[in-house]
């Protein structure tokens, strides 16, 4: 084996400081979200997969195939590799109570439609998508989930997840519209196939003004804007009410916040906003 390769595969490989520069930039310009300097450990453990994949000697060498004209599979790789995907399913519950008990019913055009935005791996979209079955049947709403990590989305298609984390499951919930694992699948669940099919999901990037998606009665855009500066959250904000009615409906995560944004934004409870202006 040569040296290049024994140094390729080396699991403690750094990043340099130059190096980093550029996987910085690079991520910031995919995604907008900006990698501080105490992420540089995290990121050199997630990349250095990449590294022996490609038979690579320094994180320097993986900048220049990542940067390059023809490594677009590559900068996607690299992507769902960098972003962050924490989630379970009906996660903090109380936006659910008041989607059931206050928004739905306030919203009388069909089909209404919703969308999860950041929506991962497709836990909250299946979520949103029991409540929406339970309160306005099976027919009536389009519920589209989009995420910045094209692995993300074809997970969150499968529907397939392990049986953890359930707590904030309702149990009727998790009689009605999951099924358990056997054989190979032991210690797993899938969402029923009638309810996979009622979903949409779509990678997409939330600094994409391209109007595709069409417009939207809710918006459950949560524990994402935690990851940008004040100018960034607010650009994403703005995109995502330009899908919107006026009267329409945003969430956000309960540990964020819009304030200061100078939004076109009421207020409803805490992390719940009304579109005030088009």
């Amino acid at each position: 084996m040569s040296d290049t390769m024994c140094v390729a595969m080396n699991p403690e490989q750094t990043i340099g400081t130059r190096a980093f520069g550029r996987l910085q930039r690079f991520f910031r310009e995919a995604s907008g979200i900006a990698l501080s300097s105490q992420k540089q450990a995290l990121v050199a453990s997630r990349l250095r997969k990449r590294l022996v994949h490609h038979r690579l000697p320094d994180f320097d060498a993986y900048c220049d195939l990542l940067l390059s004209p023809e490594a677009e599979e590559e900068r996607q790789h690299a992507v769902d590799l960098l972003t962050t995907n924490e989630t379970y399913f009906f996660r903090e519950p109380l936006h659910f109570e008041l989607l059931a008990d206050w928004v739905l019913p306030s919203i009388t055009r069909r089909p209404l439609r919703l969308w999860s935005a950041a929506c991962s791996s497709g836990e909250e979209c299946y979520s949103l998508a029991m409540q929406l079955d339970h309160v306005v049947g099976r027919e009536g709403w389009d519920l589209v989930g989009t995420d910045l990590s094209q692995r993300m989305v074809q997970h969150a298609r499968r529907g397939l997840y392990r049986q953890a984390r359930l707590d904030a499951m309702p149990r009727h919930f998790l009689r009605s519209y999951c099924r358990r694992g056997t054989g190979q699948y032991e210690g797993y669940l899938l969402i029923e196939r009638a309810l996979r099919e009622r979903v949409s999901f779509l990678q997409h990037n939330l600094f994409d003004s391209r109007p595709t998606l069409g417009r939207f009665d809710v918006v459950f855009l949560r524990n994402v804007l935690i990851y940008f500066d004040a100018a960034a959250k607010r650009e994403i904000v703005l995109r995502v009410i330009e899908r919107m009615p006026v009267g329409g409906w945003l969430f956000i995560g309960r540990s964020e916040s819009l304030q200061e944004l100078d939004l076109p934004l009421r207020a409803e409870g805490h992390s719940v906003y009304r579109v005030v202006s088009a």
